[in-house]
């Protein structure tokens, strides 16, 4: 036992995803093969307080439509918003659960998460750790240049405008996008904050939810078509790859993927590999691994499209911190392409110490 991996698991956070970042995490701390792995497990307060804690994957879960949370319960409390948050992490600092830790698997999506903050503490801290970079989680979590910066790659992107709050409604040119329309956080995910906006009266409103959660916001045109989404994974030699592709087909009581369609209602079947031809289902796969280089990401990321009945693969976001829960498109799409769970969380964590050496 003493050549096992020291990993320390970071959840909760400070961001509208909180819960699904505590679900993701039992899930991951449940495929952690003991034999393999010593886990210090630090959950962080909605107010971003971190804690260490002591808990049982069981309890890190949905139950009854009730969505887990990490509270002030466990032990160790640690430095939050009113103290420098960099003492956790420095091997100085006498705290002992990070003296030996060999890697870091932040399960954090959101802000203060997957936006390169956390990333930036840990490169600060000299501490290796799952997934992507500063630079490529910033730009893939704000959805207005992760497009930009794809597109100039030459993928396919939806049209969008931006809106940031106290522009006025007036000025925005948003008829070439017709209707309906989607409204959402610029840098949200788990369709937080999003609105699905049938007629111009519905914008106010829409936007005003949005920036309940962002300052910056995208109204976007809907496209018609199948939801698609495809793992990538890079591993320890560089190699990057691409799962087979999932499709989300929705039951006809609801209109489109919402959080509670995600996560709370058991409202979608998948198809694994998604109904398409198997060119499409190419093409899907090489657009997936240029968005992960083009980015520059690292590690891990799940690309999710439209690909329209004409056959057009559009790119819409990138996520570098995808869901890790029972139910999440990133495990199951390469379950189903031969990499199991436990087998998935070693390549992660192989890659994060093969980059850090």
């Amino acid at each position: 036992m003493v050549d096992r991996i020291r990993i320390a698991l970071v959840y909760g956070g400070r961001s509208s995803e909180h819960p699904i970042s505590v679900v993701s995490a039992g899930s991951v701390l449940k495929a952690l093969d003991p034999a393999k792995y010593e886990v210090v497990t630090l959950g962080i307060t909605r107010d971003g307080v971190w804690i260490r804690t002591e808990t049982d994957p069981g309890q890190l879960r949905i139950a009854n439509r009730q969505l887990p949370e990490v509270r002030l319960a466990g032990t160790g409390a640690a430095p939050g918003p009113d103290a420098p948050a960099v003492a956790v992490f420095a091997r100085s600092s006498g705290l002992s659960e990070l003296d030996s830790v060999d890697v870091v698997f932040p399960v954090l999506h959101g802000a203060f998460g997957e936006d390169g903050t956390i990333q930036g503490l840990l490169e600060m801290a000299g501490l290796p750790y799952v997934g992507s970079g500063v630079l490529a989680s910033a730009a893939a979590m704000d959805k207005v240049f992760s497009k930009i910066v794809l597109r100039a790659a030459g993928l396919r992107v939806g049209d969008y405008v931006v809106v940031r709050r106290g522009e006025p409604l007036s000025g925005l040119d948003i008829e070439h996008l017709g209707l309906p329309v989607f409204v959402k956080p610029a840098r949200a995910g788990s369709s937080v904050g999003i609105t699905k906006v049938r007629s111009y009266d519905e914008l106010r409103p829409a936007l005003d939810l949005a920036f309940e959660h962002d300052g910056k916001a995208l109204i976007e045109a809907a496209v018609v078509g199948h939801e698609v989404e495809c793992g990538v994974l890079e591993d320890a030699d560089g190699t990057v790859s691409a799962s087979l592709p999932a499709e989300i087909r929705l039951r006809p009581d609801y209109d489109w993927y919402d959080f509670d369609a995600k996560y709370l209602d058991d409202a979608c079947d998948f198809d694994i590999p998604a109904d398409l031809p198997s060119e499409i289902i190419k093409a899907v796969q090489d657009a997936s691994c240029a968005a992960f280089t083009a980015l520059e990401c690292s590690g891990l990321a799940r690309v999710d499209f439209f690909v329209t009945h004409q056959g057009e693969v559009i790119v819409n976001e990138i996520n570098t911190i995808p869901g890790f829960t029972p139910i999440s498109m990133y495990p199951r799409m390469w379950a189903e392409s031969g990499v199991g769970y436990p087998e998935l969380i070693d390549r992660l964590v192989a890659t994060a110490l093969a980059r850090r050496r």
